[in-house]
């Protein structure tokens, strides 16, 4: 059953990331992602570690992605490319460097597939996968890179708010400008008809003390 469920989950995972960035509706590709999401979590629960898997689902699957369709709502289809093209260089250099990292993949996934073959796996320790185990390596040994997807997060966040104002949603001075007041208005003479509740409601005649 364990390899039927294997077999489901990895399908998933490679469908859902082709997905994203094959389909050009930025909607669907947040749909595909958040499939693939899902086909991580099932992997990682064949592996015994139940707390990355939870939080594959509630915190990538769930909130992460609600922040996503947000945005793509927001931004939509319309939106004015920000910047100017790659050139050719660029370009040649991104696909460079995607190819290297598909080969160095492919070396990692093979080398210990290959290993692997004709034996029972990795030993399964007790505790792994354990909310106090991921905390203890969270806070110790991999604390410089949780801090650094912290600050990612923080520059996710600060993307968004410069889309929100390339798209006018939050331009300065939306109340207009504060009004001033001077030392002359303060001397002039108060405007007839203007002033007290009492003229305000026709109790007082203009002119009476």
């Amino acid at each position: 059953m364990s390899t039927v469920i294997f077999f489901i989950a990895a399908i998933g995972a490679i469908t859902g990331a082709i997905g994203v960035i094959v389909l050009a509706n930025p909607f669907y590709s947040v749909l595909a992602l958040v499939g693939h999401l899902i086909s991580l979590a099932a992997l990682f629960l064949l592996l015994r570690a139940e707390f990355v898997a939870a939080a594959q689902v509630i915190v990538y699957a769930g909130a992460v992605m609600v922040l996503y369709v947000f945005v793509v709502s927001y931004v939509g289809n319309d939106a004015s490319p920000v910047g100017q093209g790659p050139s050719r260089a660029a370009t040649l250099g991104a696909f460079a460097c995607g190819i290297a990292l598909v080969v160095e993949l492919f070396i990692a996934v093979l080398g210990s597939g290959l290993q692997a073959i004709g034996t029972d796996g990795a030993p399964y320790a007790v505790g792994f996968g354990t909310p106090e185990a991921i905390g203890k390596l969270l806070l110790t040994r991999f604390l410089a890179p949780f801090e650094i997807a912290s600050y990612l997060l923080l520059v996710a966040a600060v993307g968004a708010v410069t889309l929100a104002r390339r798209r006018h949603g939050l331009d300065e001075g939306v109340e207009g400008d504060p009004p001033t007041v001077s030392v002359m208005d303060l001397l002039r003479p108060r405007p007839v008809g203007t002033g007290t509740m009492a003229e305000a409601g026709g109790r007082v005649e203009v002119g009476e003390p």
